[in-house]
């Protein structure tokens, strides 16, 4: 007998699961949403198909049909009537993410009210804060945005967000936002950080989802060189040491080497799997190129293995049913 015929012992099927290293939990899993409250019907997202802005009305529906197949978390992106250059709806309290959260918190007290903090879907010009014009064009500018965060986050949890998630990179930004909480009495309120946010060509659908395509410049000044992993650990190391709670590596599956050393922290950690990879998937099973519910599955349990407690994905919901078969 060759040695290696050890491992083969326990890959017969009935030994398979009590041997599985990692598992993979509709708990795991959160799924996004976008509220447009200038609709009146949902509409589909042509880039991401399956996926639709849900109007506000329709909302507390949604997030009750997340909860009975088994999702207990979702995460909230508002695309609002009114955009201008200093995202003033992102901090109305009776703005669209703000009722959002009351009404799935009236629906489904049992859920988990996660919300994106950033500008991109409230500014005309697109950018995730205040921009700036500088010598080699217009860029975020960092203090100014850090203020404006600060003013989102806490409206967030005033509205009753259970935990607030900013995204736009801004050095600072978790220490500024965790200052403002406190000071509003909101010491429990946890922070979500995309601590690790790199400046990917896999976000294209997701800005038709969220409306929030830029009008000039880019982003590559706030969000990261995807050939930087170095920079990546110490964005959030830096986030760690100003107080976030939960970490995030986004995107997920081309950066699970990320993931693995940012999970070294110690903190629990949160994996984005964007809108670029359901796209990809989504259109080669369309095709009939893959099977979707395999390469699904196999997808966001590769990214548990990596370290991920918490997966973002636009697959909860299928996965979720899924798992629940099995």
């Amino acid at each position: 007998m060759f040695p290696e015929t050890r491992l083969r012992r326990l890959r017969q099927r009935r030994l398979q699961p009590l041997f599985r290293e990692s598992e993979l939990r509709a708990t795991d899993l959160v799924a996004p949403l976008f509220i447009d409250e200038t609709l009146r019907e949902p509409l589909p997202i042509s880039s991401m198909p399956g996926q639709s802005r849900i109007p506000l009305h329709g909302i507390a529906a949604v997030a009750s049909r997340l909860y009975d197949a088994g999702i207990r978390a979702v995460i909230l992106f508002g695309i609002p009537e009114k955009k201008d250059p200093s995202a003033s709806s992102a901090f109305d309290a009776d703005g669209v993410t703000q009722n959002a959260v009351r009404l799935i918190r009236s629906a489904v007290p049992g859920m988990v009210i996660m919300t994106d903090v950033c500008a991109c879907e409230y500014t005309d010009h697109g950018h995730c804060g205040i921009i700036t014009e500088e010598r080699d064009g217009p860029d975020l500018d960092n203090d100014s945005s850090l203020t404006l965060m600060a003013k989102i986050a806490v409206s967030h949890a005033e509205a009753g967000a259970d935990c607030v998630a900013p995204s736009c990179m801004l050095d600072g930004q978790v220490k500024t936002i965790r200052a403002a909480l406190d000071e509003k009495n909101f010491q429990k309120t946890p922070i979500l950080s995309y601590s690790t946010k790199f400046s990917s060509a896999l976000y294209g659908p997701f800005r038709e989802a969220a409306d929030s395509c830029y009008s000039c410049g880019d982003r590559t000044t706030y969000q990261m060189d995807p050939a930087n992993a170095r920079e990546a650990f110490r964005e959030s190391k830096l986030d760690s040491e100003e107080g976030a709670d939960i970490l995030m590596v986004k995107p997920a599956g081309l950066y699970l080497d990320i993931l693995k050393e940012i999970r070294t922290l110690g903190l629990p950690v949160a994996a984005y799997q964007v809108s670029g990879e359901y796209a990809m998937i989504k259109s080669a099973a369309m095709n009939g190129w893959i099977d979707e519910k395999n390469v699904v599955l196999e997808s966001l349990i590769c990214i548990k293995r990596a370290g991920a407690d918490l997966i973002i994905t636009y697959f909860a919901e299928d996965a979720a049913r899924w798992l629940h078969e099995k």
